[in-house]
């Protein structure tokens, strides 16, 4: 999470969005930065206004308004899929190594999902209380560009971003019967993506 005092602007990191790599580019020029532990370096929408809203805002006379990424729903799984499978993973139970992706995304369909499939969602991560979409500023993953182009024109100045925290190559394939179950039961995932992407 990144704070920016004078434009009045919080950057809150979706894992496995690229994230890493903006914040790299974006931190010289923060005002505040909580990058460790994960937990908070990824607090979402609601532990932002919930814990952290009335210290950087000031009891409410200097409301921030808020910034995030989102991939589509689909890539976004993929991505945790191949990075979980990585073969220096440290955690046994949190390692997709050996599995196939629909068995991951049954996996983080289940009700009580597995160590591995434990990877959040990123519709409650971008939500309000009521379950509705709250970010201010939300951008696509697959459209960088016009995020950059944002925080360029806030910030004044230009930035160049690395590449950081890259998942390995692994070909995704999801069954029609998998997908369509997904789809289903993740609705929100997608009609949040849906709503983005028709903006």
């Amino acid at each position: 999470m990144l704070v920016f005092w004078k434009q009045r602007i919080v950057f809150l990191a979706v894992p496995k969005t690229g994230t890493t790599a903006l914040e790299q580019a974006l931190l010289p020029h923060a005002s505040a930065a909580i990058l460790h532990p994960p937990g908070q370096k990824h607090v979402n929408l609601m532990g932002y206004r919930n814990r952290l809203s009335k210290f950087f805002e000031q009891r409410g006379d200097r409301p921030m308004r808020t910034v995030a990424v989102m991939r589509e729903p689909i890539d976004w799984l993929g991505s945790w899929y191949r990075y979980r499978s990585r073969p220096d993973h440290s955690n046994p139970e949190k390692s997709t190594a050996g599995m196939s992706f629909d068995d991951f995304v049954l996996a983080w369909l289940s009700e009580d999902q597995p160590e591995l499939a434990r990877v959040g969602s990123q519709a409650r991560f971008l939500s309000d209380r009521d379950g509705a979409a709250g970010i201010d500023y939300l951008f696509r993953y697959d459209r960088q560009d016009a995020l950059i182009d944002f925080f360029e024109d806030k910030l004044g100045t230009s930035l160049e971003l690395g590449r950081e925290n890259v998942s390995p190559r692994k070909a995704l394939t999801l069954s029609a019967d998998v997908e369509a179950r997904l789809r289903e039961e993740a609705r929100a995932e997608f009609d949040l993506w849906e709503r983005l992407c028709a903006n």
